[in-house]
């Protein structure tokens, strides 16, 4: 397994980002997740989901989708593990 970070951003409050990341080869498994890198304790503050373009026979796109939950600007990073390397 191989793991990092792809993108470090900041995310409005009450807002929603939508970040692609391309080029990926079709074979791996890529599992993306969000972590928020800006402290603030008792409550949840980000939402993710994540969607896949086949870009064609040999590459694939990610779209992840960021919603901050909270009243406060949010910094993440978008992290992605490769499972099958």
């Amino acid at each position: 397994m191989r793991t990092g970070t792809q993108y470090t951003g900041t995310v409005n409050r009450r807002n929603s980002l939508r970040v692609f990341t391309h080029s990926w080869p079709q074979n791996w498994h890529v599992i993306w997740y969000v972590v928020p890198v800006s402290p603030r304790a008792g409550a949840p503050q980000l939402e993710w989901s994540v969607e896949v373009e086949r870009a064609n026979t040999e590459h694939a796109t990610y779209w992840v989708n960021v919603r901050n939950l909270t009243d406060f600007d949010a910094q993440f990073e978008m992290r992605y593990a490769i499972m099958n390397i």
